[in-house]
C-alpha cells in the first residue's frame, strides 16, 4: 500500500517550522536521538516496532507528546508491515504499552488506532492510516491551542522556570507542553527569561530544553535542580510552568522527578505553578495521584552519568522516573481548550465532556 495519506502529511509537517522528534518516511520511522542531543543531532532509521520499542524504552525519544505519537507511528508499522493483520497489530500494541507504563499518552494513542482495525486487511490498513492521520494533525493543533491559552497567563518581563523536557522534540514539533506555552509568549513579542532545571540523571533540561530555547532565540540561563527554591526566594522566577506525564481525575500531577520539590518551592514563595498540558494527558479513569504507577528505571542510570560512573562501586541507588504533585499545589492546568483552576475534580470532568470521554 502506497501510504498516500500519511506521506501527504509528512510532506505538509515539513514545511512548517517544526522540530519532529519522529516522522514517516519510505516504509520506516525516522527518530532524532535525543540521547546525542545536544552535540549531535543524529537521525536513524527503525524499520519495525520492536526496534520502536527499545528506542522508547532506552530514551532515545521521550517526552509525553512525543511518546505518544509513537503509539501511533508503532501501530501504523505493525499493519503495514503485516498487511493489516490485526492479530500482529495487537501484539505490536502490547509490546509498545509495556514501555513506559506511566505515559497515559501512549496508552491513549494505541487504544485509539486499535479501535479502527476491524474488518478486512485492506480495509484495517486503510482505517489505521487515516486515523494516524487524524491523531497527528489533532495533536500538533493542540500544542497551537494550549500555547495560547498559556500565553496569556504570561506577563511582558515574566522570568519563567520550567523542569525537564517539555518541548517540541518531547511533543509534535511545535513545542510541546511547556514550550509551547513560552514559544508562544515570546513570539507574541513578550521580553522573557526562562531558567531550566538540568534534570538529572540524564539532563534533559540542560541538554535539549536549553538546545531548544538557544533554536528559538529565548533568552535562557541554566540551573541545577536543587537551585530552584533559592531563586524563587530571591525573587528571581515570576511563574513556573511544567509539562506533564498524566494528570488524574482530580488534578494530581505525574511528572518528571523533581517536579514536586520545585512546586513545594513556588507554594513557599507565593510563586504560581501551572502544568500544561493536553486532554488527552488527562486520565478520568485515574482518581488521584495515588493510583499512577509510577515507572521505576534502573538505577544504574543515576550511578553513571554518560557512560562514566559517579559513585563508588557497591552504592545502591533509587531512580523514580516521575513523582506527583499535588493537586493544591497546582495553580492552572493548561489545555487546548483553556486553563482550567480548582476545584479540579469538578472542572476537569467539563474538559471530559468536551472530549466526550468516559469518566
Amino acid at each position: 500500500m502506497r501510504m498516500d495519506r500519511i506521506v501527504a502529511l509528512m510532506k505538509e509537517l515539513k514545511l512548517k517550522n517544526l522540530a519532529l522528534p519522529i516522522w514517516f518516511e519510505e516504509g520506516a520511522l525516522k527518530v532524532i536521538d535525543q540521547l546525542k542531543l545536544p552535540f549531535q543531532e543524529e537521525v536513524y532509521t527503525l524499520h519495525d516496532v520492536p526496534e520502536l520499542a527499545k528506542a522508547i524504552n532506552n530514551m532515545n525519544i521521550r517526552g509525553s507528546g512525543a511518546i505518544g505519537i509513537c503509539g501511533v507511528y508503532g501501530i501504523l508499522l505493525a499493519a503495514l508491515k503485516s498487511n493489516g493483520k490485526k492479530g500482529k497489530i495487537l501484539e505490536a500494541a502490547s509490546l509498545l504499552k509495556s514501555t513506559r507504563p506511566t505515559a497515559v499518552n501512549l496508552m491513549k494513542t494505541i487504544d485509539e488506532m486499535v479501535s479502527v482495525a476491524e474488518g478486512s486487511s485492506e480495509d484495517i490498513l486503510e482505517k489505521v492510516e487515516q486515523k494516524a492521520v487524524d491523531i497527528l494533525k489533532r495533536q500538533l493543533q493542540f500544542e497551537y491551542d494550549l500555547g495560547a491559552h498559556g500565553a496569556e497567563l504570561i506577563n511582558d518581563g515574566d522570568t519563567i522556570m520550567t523542569h525537564c523536557h517539555s518541548g517540541a522534540l518531547g511533543g509534535s514539533g511545535f513545542g510541546g507542553r511547556a514550550l509551547s506555552v513560552i514559544r508562544t509568549a515570546f513570539e507574541q513579542g513578550k521580553k522573557i527569561h526562562v531558567y531550566t532545571c538540568e534534570t538529572r540523571p540524564y539532563l534533559q533540561g540542560a541538554r535539549i530544553t536549553a538546545y531548544e530555547l538557544k533554536k528559538f532565540g529565548i533568552p535562557h540561563t541554566l540551573i541545577t535542580d536543587g537551585m530552584s527554591g533559592y531563586f524563587m526566594n530571591q525573587g528571581y522566577i515570576q511563574k513556573v510552568v511544567v509539562g506533564s506525564d498524566r494528570v488524574a481525575g482530580n488534578g494530581d500531577l505525574a511528572n518528571k522527578i523533581g517536579t514536586y520539590n520545585h512546586a513545594l518551592a513556588a507554594k513557599a514563595n507565593g510563586i504560581p505553578f501551572y502544568t500544561a498540558t493536553s486532554s488527552h494527558t488527562i486520565d478520568f479513569l485515574t482518581k488521584s495521584g495515588k493510583d499512577i504507577e509510577v515507572e521505576m528505571r534502573n538505577g544504574d542510570e543515576v550511578v553513571y552519568l554518560n557512560g562514566t560512573r559517579i559513585a563508588p562501586e557497591g552504592t545502591h541507588a533509587l531512580y523514580p522516573s516521575f513523582d506527583i504533585t499535588p493537586n493544591e499545589l497546582i495553580t492552572g492546568i493548561i489545555t487546548e481548550v483553556g486553563v482550567i483552576q480548582s476545584p479540579y475534580d469538578k472542572n476537569l470532568k467539563k474538559l471530559a465532556n468536551y472530549n466526550s470521554v468516559t469518566i
